[in-house]
């Protein structure tokens, strides 16, 4: 069999998972808002989650159960961030666990409960209550979809990736949803993110594979530079491909798991760039030459997250001038005089001043729905790249309520 990486925008839940979403009347508007996923078996999991000291109950509960390694299912709702709510707060996310092992016959210590949604409100217990109850009537192989409904907050797209390969000719599938669009910042962002494999990977080998893939993707993107206080990204790995796709570091298709992995998370971390509020352009900034890598980072994350720089892309204005100044108060060391900063192909500053190219060239460049911007220090060997997008007016007016 092909053992090549086969990878598509599609949602393909691996063998032994199940999927449901529904409206269970979270949401005023009717929309899907509880989600649910299960392994058919026991799994092995791993979990990486926001670093902002306000976090939410359901968080605290996930990092509490990751000591374990294990997991049957993650029980996830969207409307209501269950953050800042207190010990009862805390009360209602482990009667979620509770309920949800109790419809499936499993332990409660092995459901992962998610909340999305608006901040410092009770959740509407009688409510998740229904849903949870109703949610396993539902559940399907193909119910990747409407879980992916179920997370969905502000966003107005899907986001889902799937990769395939072969291990010993054995088929095996990574698979990963996500949400988010705003209060994106990396460590990590307002987001949820599941991933699945029916590759069977031991707990701390499977930890360490994820922190690896999220440092390059979901923690390498930035919308508005807020960072959120329900960050989740779990991974199940629940070994139903088959004995012969027991995956370690040793083993010599683990390059190939680790691309597959990283794969799906930098996808859906664009998706959700993409998604930004009121974004329409996906911008790569890259930082090389830089004194460290540190520096490089410090710099890129200037720029990206800079509102100058951003309603500039957004306006489609050249305006290059607001990439220096940005680049120069990051913290990285810039000497003026040897940066250079390209849009693509167009090289708009050599030496820290101007170039001819006309700047309506510039600004056809910044004007398409995706271009990188690329500046080189001339220092060190430092790089580093983050995922970004511009500023509009339709996120103040998403944000204003």
């Amino acid at each position: 069999m092909n053992k090549e990486l086969l990878g598509t925008d599609q949602i393909v839940l691996p063998k032994g998972f199940q999927a449901a979403g529904l409206h269970a009347g979270i949401k005023r508007s009717g929309a899907k808002d509880m989600a649910l996923l299960v392994s058919d078996v026991p799994a092995r999991v791993a979990g990486v989650f926001t670093r902002n000291q306000v976090c939410a109950a359901p968080v605290h509960w996930c990092r509490d159960r990751l000591a374990d390694g294990a997991a049957r299912a993650i029980i996830i709702n969207s409307g209501n961030a269950n953050a800042c709510t207190g010990a009862q707060g805390r009360r209602d996310t482990e009667e979620m666990a509770r309920l949800t092992a109790a419809q499936l016959n499993v332990p409660a210590e092995a459901v992962f409960v998610c909340s999305t949604g608006s901040i410092g409100f009770p959740l509407p217990m009688d409510r998740v209550r229904q849903g949870i109850e109703a949610l396993p009537k539902h559940l399907s192989p193909s119910g990747g979809l409407d879980a992916i409904d179920g997370i969905m907050t502000t966003d107005l797209k899907r986001k889902h990736w799937t990769v395939t390969f072969t291990v010993d000719d054995t088929p095996v599938t990574v698979s990963g949803i996500a949400k988010g669009a705003g209060m994106i910042e990396p460590n990590m962002a307002t987001m949820l993110a599941f991933c699945m494999t029916d590759a069977a990977i031991d707990a701390p080998d499977l930890q360490a594979a994820l922190v690896d893939a999220v440092n390059q993707s979901f923690n390498r993107i930035t919308v508005d530079g807020d960072q959120s206080t329900n960050d989740t990204v779990l991974m199940l790995a629940n070994g139903q491909a088959g004995p012969s796709a027991r995956l370690h570091p040793e083993h010599p298709d683990w390059p190939r798991f680790m691309a597959a992995l990283r794969e799906v998370t930098l996808q859906l971390a664009l998706k959700i760039v993409q998604d930004g509020e009121g974004a329409n352009k996906c911008i790569t900034v890259r930082v090389e030459g830089a004194a460290t890598d540190a520096d490089a980072d410090r710099a890129a994350r200037a720029i990206a997250n800079s509102f100058l720089v951003k309603t500039s892309w957004a306006g489609a204005h050249a305006i290059w001038g607001r990439i220096m100044e940005t680049m120069g108060y990051s913290g990285a060391k810039i000497l003026e005089e040897q940066v250079d900063i390209w849009y693509d192909d167009l090289q708009a500053v050599a030496q820290g001043i101007g170039t001819s190219v006309a700047r309506e060239e510039l600004e056809r460049v910044i004007a398409q729905p995706t271009f990188t911007l690329r500046a080189d220090l001339h220092i060190g060997t430092g790089t580093a790249v983050v995922y970004t997008c511009e500023i509009t007016e339709e996120y103040v007016r998403i944000n204003v309520v």
